[in-house]
């Protein structure tokens, strides 16, 4: 669990670029474009230049299809059944297992501290 994907909210920041997005998940830039042809979910702006610009929402798009590709064990076809049929529950769950995880680690911390 990269952490970046829990403060994603906190940060002042408005637009990721698309290498910044691949570190934040671990994944090569290559894998971001493909799953931007793959899932119509993700739609980042591009500059005047072509590149891309994900905001925010983009971002936790990603984390989603990557906790529902790379974590669960979904096909791409199964993830984007998933994400059609029940995006919002898929998203409800992802973010109690994703509070679930910080409090792990808080209390790991804890207890090492102890």
């Amino acid at each position: 669990m990269n952490f970046v994907e829990l403060d994603i909210d906190k940060s002042p920041k408005i637009y990721y670029s698309i290498g910044e997005v691949a570190s934040m998940l671990s994944v090569n830039t290559s894998l971001v474009r493909f799953w931007e042809k793959e899932f119509d979910i993700l739609k980042p702006k591009k500059n005047k230049k072509g590149n891309r610009q994900f905001t925010k929402q983009d971002v936790k798009n990603y984390f989603l299809i990557y906790h529902l590709v790379k974590k669960r064990g979904y096909t791409l076809n199964g993830a984007k059944e998933v994400l059609k049929n029940n995006f919002s529950e898929i998203k409800d769950q992802k973010t109690i297992v994703d509070k679930m995880i910080k409090i792990k680690s808080f209390l790991l911390n804890l207890k090492e501290q102890l």
